[in-house]
C-alpha cells in the first residue's frame, strides 16, 4: 500500500473508531516483536533452539528433567521480563483512555499492554502470563521474578507452601486455554461493532475465531500486520506494516477528530 493509501486507510479507520462503541483490539505476536520478544515460530524463535515436542504439559508434568530444561531455557533467554511497551500498546491504552475501546483480547504472555497502561481487567489473555508462576497443586501464583531469583541455586523449585510443582502461567502445549478467559472473549468479540487485529496472522486457534465471531455478529474488521492473513479479503481496511509504526498516527487522528 502507497503512502498515500496508507494516510487514506489511517483517516478511514479513524473514522470507523469514532462512529463505532463496542471496539475490541485483538493482538497477536507481531505487536510483542517489536519489544524484543521473538517469535516462538520464526526463524531464530524459541523452537529453532529447542524441540517443542519436549515442552508439552504432560512432559512437563511427569518430568523433572524437562522442567530443568523449560527453566533453562527461561532463564537463558530471558523472554519476556526483560521487555519494554512499544508505541502500539502505548495506542492501545490511549484508546481505552479516551473511552474508545471496550477490550484487548490477545494471544501473548508478555504483561505489555497492562505495563502500557491499559486496564487489567479490560487485558483478557488466552494464553495466560509469562509474569507469574502458578502451583498446579495448590493453584497459587507467585512472581516469576521471585521463581528467576531461586533457579540461581534450584534446578526444578517447587511451592514453598505445599511442595506442588510450579509452571509458567502460560498455556503449554496440550494443555486447555483458560476457559472462562476464552468465554469472556468470544462474548466481547460477538458484542463487538469494530473488531482490529494487530499483529496477528490469525493461524492460531482457538484464539483465530475471535474475529470471525465478530464478522458473523456484523462488526467491521481492521488488520493491522506485517503479512496476509485468511481474513484479509473480509476486512474494510487492512494495513500492512508495523503496528508501532500505524497505531499511532490512528490514534493521532483519532485526536484531530475528537477536537474538531
Amino acid at each position: 500500500m502507497a503512502g498515500n493509501k496508507k494516510d487514506l486507510a489511517i483517516r478511514h479507520i479513524a473514522d470507523l473508531i469514532m462512529s463505532s462503541k463496542r471496539i475490541t483490539a485483538f493482538t497477536g505476536v507481531g505487536i510483542s516483536t517489536e519489544s524484543g520478544i521473538p517469535d516462538f515460530r520464526s526463524p531464530g524463535g524459541i523452537w529453532s533452539k529447542a524441540n517443542p515436542d519436549e515442552f508439552t504439559i504432560d512432559r512437563f508434568m511427569g518430568s523433572s528433567e524437562t522442567r530443568k530444561k523449560h527453566w533453562e531455557l527461561l532463564t537463558q533467554t530471558g523472554l519476556v521480563l526483560n521487555a519494554e511497551p512499544n508505541p502500539a500498546h502505548y495506542s492501545l491504552a490511549e484508546l481505552e483512555q479516551m473511552g474508545k475501546l471496550q477490550c484487548i483480547i490477545t494471544q501473548n504472555v508478555d504483561n505489555l499492554h497492562q505495563q502500557a497502561g491499559s486496564s487489567p481487567d479490560r487485558v483478557l489473555e488466552l494464553h495466560g502470563n509469562m509474569e507469574r508462576v502458578a502451583c498446579m497443586n495448590c493453584r497459587k501464583f507467585k512472581p516469576m521474578g521471585e521463581i528467576l531469583e531461586r533457579l540461581q541455586y534450584e534446578r526444578d523449585p517447587v511451592c514453598d507452601e505445599c511442595g506442588g510443582i510450579l509452571k509458567p502461567d502460560a498455556v503449554f502445549f496440550g494443555e486447555a486455554l483458560p476457559q472462562q478467559v476464552l468465554a469472556d472473549a468470544a462474548e466481547y468479540a460477538r458484542n463487538s461493532d469494530l473488531f482490529i487485529v494487530i499483529g496477528s496472522t490469525l493461524i492460531v486457534y482457538p484464539a483465530g475465531y475471535m474475529p470471525l465471531y465478530a464478522l458473523e455478529a456484523g462488526a467491521r474488521l481492521v488488520i493491522v500486520n506485517t503479512s496476509g492473513t485468511p481474513l484479509d479479503e473480509y476486512a474494510e481496511i487492512r494495513i500492512e506494516g508495523r503496528a508501532g509504526q500505524y497505531l499511532p498516527q490512528i490514534v493521532a487522528a483519532v485526536k484531530d477528530k475528537l477536537v474538531l
